[in-house]
């Protein structure tokens, strides 16, 4: 009998993993991790994880599988807390459900569960897993959810394939009301409960406030640029080459200070993000505006009136080699190679055709059509058909 243990997160999707992983066959145990002792940032004041990991163990219980909680916040805290910190420092918007899984449940978590004897660990994400043997070598892949609206492979995309050989996801073919549905004929306790929000197992925190523990206030400009500022109106050279090309399409707009007008004032560069629209309170617009670009160094925010300015399009995007990350290593593109592929550069976003072009510095992706506030820092991952065979960290 196969042994599984399975992230408990107090939410419903976990709770019907492992029901179903039991219904299969499996010897299931369930483990909640606690992440996160600091709650003076968190919104809620009941105490979240508290609360959550109370359901995972009401779940345990009725579905009569033991139940562990396994404090893992000091890898937590080096290796998610820190990095964001370190990220947002830079200027650069971190992805901490996408890191969370590659270092945490995919890697620490999934040491604990090794060490207790398992042979899988399973989530509750909505994603699949495929095999196929390629060359006498088994290769998994990592496949789409059948939900569309709630497919999850974008936070699984940095997996490997050691990693993927260990996962189970066994919601993965469901819908969220044939999962609700499941959780409610088998009456366990989280199956109206509202999906989580927020950081990856820390519930909702108020990410300035989060920030402001390590990044200080510090009060700088907010800069209007106008939608016909001749910044925008770059003239396109001819290129001796494709490389040239994608080079000049992936380079952002410069901007400084003289180039727009000051609307308003703000607590730290480093709070923003590219396209956000919250937080920024300057008022007598036409149109909402939105951050347009964040110097970190003079601690300036560039922003744009309405959500087509073009301040916030592209369509060419940069990774370095060292963050090109192949799920399909068979797949892997040699300097001069190219693939058509779908991407995609956030997590609910539709897939949209773009080409991989790999040069000597790295790869550069390029879509078919302009793509809004493309981050420095979260990752684009890219797919052929419903299959994500690679993922890397946006320049």
């Amino acid at each position: 009998m196969k042994r599984v243990i399975v992230g408990l997160s107090g939410g419903v999707d976990s709770s019907v993993a492992a029901y179903l992983l039991k219904e299969q066959g499996y010897e299931v145990i369930g483990l909640f991790m606690k992440n996160w002792h600091d709650d003076s940032v968190t919104i809620s004041n009941e105490c979240p994880w508290l609360e959550d990991s109370n359901d995972a163990m009401i779940v345990a219980d009725k579905l009569g599988i033991p139940f562990q909680v396994v404090d893992l916040s000091v890898q937590y805290k080096e290796r998610i807390v820190d990095y964001m910190f370190n990220e947002y420092e830079k200027g650069r918007t971190p992805n901490p459900d996408v890191l969370c899984n590659r270092e945490i449940k995919f890697d620490v978590f999934l040491k604990i569960a090794e060490e207790l004897g398992a042979d899988f660990v399973a989530t509750g994400h909505y994603c699949r897993k495929g095999e196929e043997e390629i060359k006498e070598e088994k290769v998994y892949k990592l496949l789409a959810g059948a939900d569309i609206n709630k497919d999850q492979s974008y936070f699984l995309c940095q997996l490997s394939q050691q990693q993927l050989s260990k996962a189970l996801f066994p919601i993965g073919e469901l819908t969220k009301p044939e999962v609700r549905k499941i959780a409610a004929e088998q009456d366990l306790i989280t199956a109206e409960k509202k999906d989580s929000q927020g950081l990856c197992f820390i519930g909702k925190v108020r990410l300035p406030e989060f920030l402001q523990q390590k990044l200080k206030p510090k009060e700088g400009v907010i800069v209007r640029i106008s939608q016909d500022s001749e910044i925008f109106d770059r003239t396109i050279p001819e290129f001796a080459d494709k490389e040239a090309e994608l080079e000049f399409f992936s380079t952002k707009y410069k901007y400084n200070v003289v180039d727009g007008k000051v609307v308003g004032k703000h607590q730290g560069a480093h709070y923003f993000t590219k396209g956000q629209r919250k937080g920024l309170a300057v008022g007598g617009m036409k149109e909402p505006l939105f951050v347009i670009e964040t110097d970190v160094v003079e601690n300036v925010i560039y922003a744009g009136e309405g959500k087509l300015h073009k301040g916030l399009y592209r369509n060419t995007l940069f990774v370095t080699n060292e963050e090109i990350h192949w799920i399909r290593k068979d797949f892997t593109l040699q300097n001069g190679e190219s693939m058509e592929v779908k991407s995609r550069i956030r997590y609910r976003q539709k897939l949209e055709k773009a080409t991989l072009y790999k040069v000597e510095k790295g790869m550069y992706v390029q879509f078919k059509n302009p793509q809004t506030a493309i981050t420095e820092g979260q990752f684009v991952a890219w797919y052929l058909e419903d299959e994500l065979i690679g993922s890397g960290v946006i320049a």
